[in-house]
């Protein structure tokens, strides 16, 4: 099985990441219902194409994951937060999402991070159990925190030091 390729995105990566984002929605890991056309910009103002890694396998796009600041502030510049993370559903099981959070991981060093955090909604099972594998350990749960499909979910927040 070959190794993701793991690189810095591009704003050529604009409709290739809409269209993964789309093709992998579920209130498994959205808090938001799917978008509709007319389809917003997947590159925003906040977060641009140097705030994503894109995993390749195979030279096709099947995954990213955005890092960012949890907050604007100068005190809380030591953090970097995990603020999304997706691979196509055809890639799973390969590695992708492991390959990607190692890079966010190693990114966030990189960037003079100390600590790395990120929230996951509690049903989703797989994404907490890969998180733990690399070293996060929850931090705090905000119980029912968001209504999903008619479901209440907890909010989990999970975090490690780098």
């Amino acid at each position: 099985m070959p190794e993701p390729y793991i690189r810095t995105g591009a704003p050529e990566d604009e409709e290739v990441l809409g269209r993964l984002d789309r093709a992998i929605w579920s209130y498994q890991h959205a808090v938001r219902p799917p978008d509709q056309p007319p389809y917003e910009p997947f590159f925003t103002e906040r977060f641009g194409p140097r705030d994503h890694l894109v995993a390749e396998l195979g030279g096709r796009v099947v995954g990213y994951v955005r890092l960012g600041f949890p907050t604007p502030l100068a005190s809380n510049a030591h953090v970097r937060q995990v603020q999304g993370l997706a691979v196509a559903a055809a890639a799973r099981g390969q590695g992708v999402g492991r390959a990607l959070l190692r890079a966010a991981v190693a990114e966030a060093r990189r960037q003079g991070a100390l600590r790395i955090s990120l929230r996951v909604l509690g049903h989703n099972t797989p994404a907490r159990k890969l998180y733990e594998s690399e070293g996060f350990v929850v931090e705090g749960i905000q119980p029912g925190e968001f209504q999903l499909g008619g479901v209440y979910v907890d909010d989990v927040l999970m975090g490690r030091r780098i």
